[in-house]
């Protein structure tokens, strides 16, 4: 097989459907809106969440609690994962990108102290959870908040 042969499988690509093209194409005339109606003029039909005058769904439900919009989120680092470096890195949230720790700075980078630590390591980073902090040092490190 060859690059020009290639063709998709069958019934991978499906033909739009042309209304309007006359009755021969089942959907001639009036072009599957059926006659007359709010639907079938030009422009037709309701708002999202409209349901004929009733009490729409979303105003029925009680609504609870709001959305920050200062809220900061956080890229989270375990401490077992900084064991990829070797003794005495200066690790860093851009650092952490290259390496592919974190894929996104985000807001900031946080480290938490979920795992074992076996490497003498200068961590820089936004924040750092508490039992993060007291491993880093236990192993001789420093905990440096940018």
């Amino acid at each position: 097989m060859k690059l020009h042969e290639m063709k998709p499988v069958e019934g991978a690509r499906k033909e739009r459907n042309r209304v309007g093209r006359g009755m021969a194409s089942g959907n001639g005339k009036t072009s599957g809106r059926g006659h007359k109606g709010q639907k079938a003029r030009s422009g037709g039909g309701v708002r999202l969440g409209f349901e004929g005058g009733q009490l729409p769904l979303f105003r029925r439900l009680p609504k609870r609690g709001f959305t920050n919009i200062n809220r900061k989120d956080y890229a989270i680092v375990n401490i077992d994962q900084l064991n990829r470096f070797e003794d005495g890195t200066e690790v860093t949230p851009a650092l952490l990108i290259e390496t592919g720790v974190v894929s996104n700075e985000k807001s900031g980078v946080k480290i938490l102290g979920n795992g074992e630590l076996s490497k003498k390591l200068t961590v820089k980073a936004h924040k750092f959870s508490a039992s993060a902090k007291e491993v880093i040092e236990g192993k001789g490190g420093t905990a440096e908040v940018i």
